[in-house]
């Protein structure tokens, strides 16, 4: 009887395993791929607040008082002029901010790394790429730390040696991504949480 409750036990915790590697960011799921992201919905503004959600340390003396874009070039430490010229960008970000994570999710409900990287891209910058983060990561041009542009992407590996994590690169460190406890945020890339799992990063290869 022992035997078959222990065998019960064991069985019951490789199947929640399973189901949580399988919603991993970085692991491949079947899906059809003329559906990758799910449909950019056409409504109000999620972020009600009146600054952009940053758990970046250097973010938490700053006090906001612009408008929308003014304040992401005030936490990202650059002039209005540089965050106008990419007001897609921002909007888009701002529309989505604080979207909760939700593993495997594609909608305003929640939406994994992978999912919101991936929509960002194909409604910004009309480029699509893989499914997930670490389809992404084989298929960027490398790039060193101090070669990192707007739009660049961000690969992490907070599980093991394999990539599992994607964020997009803003500027002067900070990247957006979804954070599993916060979800849609902007972080500092050297922070030392995301640095010590920081791996690699490049542009998406067209």
């Amino acid at each position: 009887m022992l035997q078959l409750t222990s065998y019960k036990v064991y069985h019951v915790v490789f199947i929640l395993c399973g189901a949580l590697l399988l919603g991993s960011c970085g692991v491949r799921k079947k899906s059809n791929t003329n559906y990758r992201y799910g449909k950019l919905e056409s409504s109000k503004h999620r972020n009600t607040s009146k600054a952009p959600v940053s758990d970046a340390s250097k973010a938490r003396s700053i006090s906001y008082s612009g408008n929308k874009l003014d304040n992401y070039a005030q936490l990202l430490g650059v002039n209005s002029r540089d965050i106008s010229k990419s007001s897609d960008l921002y909007l888009f970000i701002d529309d989505w901010m604080g979207t909760p994570h939700r593993t495997g999710g594609l909608d305003r409900n929640g939406m994994d790394c992978s999912a919101f990287v991936g929509l960002l891209y194909r409604e910004v910058f009309s480029q699509n790429l893989p499914r997930t983060s670490r389809d992404m990561a084989d298929n960027v041009k490398r790039k060193y730390e101090n070669q990192l542009k707007e739009g660049d992407l961000v690969f992490f590996s907070f599980g093991g040696r394999n990539i599992d994590h994607v964020g997009i690169y803003l500027h002067n460190g900070k990247f957006v991504h979804v954070s599993t406890k916060k979800g849609v945020i902007i972080s500092d890339l050297k922070d030392t949480w995301y640095y010590r799992y920081f791996k690699r990063a490049g542009s998406p290869k067209t």
